[in-house]
């Protein structure tokens, strides 16, 4: 199956979300059929806050080591684009295409002076325009996955404005609408049905079952950078037992409790 058939089986898409080859390495031995990058777990491997604080080329020699060990679909979360102008994004996303990638997360708010804020819909999805008519011009295919920010930045109409914005960017070239934050059954159920956009929605503490988000109508789910964050969590603590203890007794796992 290609990425696009991903996207339209009888069950969602689980996208592993990963951030390094190790990380890579280990979705594609779990059975997962696709991967995408985290930009928040890359970040903060690399010691960054999240919002493209990173460049563009740290992020794309990432993407290169995980092409490296891993031949499953690869989707890549640019952020904002790493650009200011769409021939900057499409600059881009044409290295990565040309690397192999198949798909991009690319959102529509950005960090300005530590403050994460919506950009404008209709300029959004002009710029949006301008990628998908490039790339479809010079034949380079590529699942655009567009994330809206509604209901991460609690707008005050999340569910109509996810609505007006989903059918900007549908018209503007999308294959794929994200909405991050996004759990209300009711909400989630709504955008399925108005929008023709398949729907990616993520790990969140609140997110319906994926029997229930089947239901639903979601197309595909993803982890953001949840998993790397409970990974990290677990080795600050083994750092402190170790520290406290003066032992690598807690290192070793018995063998019997497997």
């Amino acid at each position: 199956m290609n990425f696009i058939e991903l996207h339209n089986q009888n069950k969602p898409l689980l996208i592993a979300n990963v951030w390094d080859a190790g990380s890579a390495i280990a979705a594609q031995q779990a059975g997962y059929q696709a991967l995408g990058t985290s930009s928040a777990a890359i970040a903060a491997t690399l010691g960054y806050e999240d919002g493209e604080a990173m460049s563009f080329d740290e992020l794309f020699y990432f993407v290169t080591r995980i092409k490296s060990v891993s031949n499953l679909p690869l989707s890549v979360d640019v952020e904002a684009g790493f650009g200011g102008t769409a021939e900057e994004i499409t600059t881009h996303l044409k290295r990565l295409i040309q690397l192999g990638v198949v798909g991009i997360n690319l959102e529509d708010s950005r960090v300005v002076n530590g403050v994460r804020q919506l950009e404008d819909a209709p300029a959004f999805a002009s710029t949006l325009k301008e990628i998908r008519k490039t790339l479809n011009v010079e034949n380079y295919p590529l699942f655009l996955n567009i994330r809206t920010d509604t209901y991460l930045l609690n707008h005050e109409q999340a569910l109509q404005e996810t609505l007006l914005r989903g059918q900007l960017y549908e018209a503007a070239g999308a294959d794929g609408l994200f909405v991050p934050c996004l759990t209300s059954e009711k909400d989630i159920e709504t955008i399925t049905k108005e929008l023709n956009l398949p729907l990616n929605v993520m790990c969140m503490p609140n997110l319906p079952t994926f029997e229930r988000l089947e239901i639903l109508g979601v197309s595909r789910i993803s982890m953001g950078n949840f998993v790397h964050s409970a990974i990290q969590s677990k080795l600050k603590d083994l750092m402190k037992i170790i520290h406290s203890q003066q032992t690598f007794a807690g290192v070793f796992v018995d063998e019997s409790s497997r």
